[in-house]
């Protein structure tokens, strides 16, 4: 329970504290480092921002980390993970990254906020909110494949899993 709690309010904290830097620091301050040095940072923050930008920051932290637990399970690079099966129109592991649509963020706060999520899960300093999910989905959909999976949490507009 202690650490459910600590965890909440680490979320609370960090999102607070987003929303403060985006109010009070300069535009031209940079809120991040930059990805363009870590082609892998760059790939699990676009995953965040395409699939999460709308959810709670909790849920965009749990998304990061699916596809950081998939990284481990798979003993993969981020960009392959994220891309997995892009070749093929909507036949990828994400579906942002095989829609036909731009891959080319474009809200710059939401993009910052991602690439400090990515960040963050990358290197570990977050506790798994997906309760060590490798699969989501949105809430409206029901996939065949997750009568097969168990289920770990709901957050905002997904719903986690992993396998049994």
């Amino acid at each position: 329970m202690y650490l459910k709690t600590l965890s909440v309010l680490t979320v609370a904290f960090l999102s607070l504290l987003f929303l403060v830097m985006t109010v009070f620091m300069p535009a031209s301050t940079t809120l991040v480092a930059s990805s363009d040095n870590d082609p892998d940072l760059q790939c699990l923050a676009q995953a965040v921002y395409f699939e999460a930008r709308g959810e709670p920051f909790s849920g965009q932290i749990a998304v990061a980390q699916v596809v950081r637990n998939r990284v481990v399970e798979k003993a993969m690079s981020y960009c392959d993970v994220v891309f997995e099966g892009s070749s093929k129109r909507n036949a990828c592991q994400f579906s942002f990254a095989c829609d036909g649509k731009s891959d080319k963020a474009t809200e710059k706060v939401a993009w910052q906020r991602a690439l400090m999520i990515a960040n963050l899960v990358k290197s570990g300093y977050m506790r798994d909110l997906s309760g060590d999910a490798t699969f989501y989905h949105a809430t409206y959909v029901t996939p065949y494949w997750s009568k097969i999976l168990q289920k770990t949490t709901n957050i905002g507009n997904h719903i986690f899993y992993r396998q049994m």
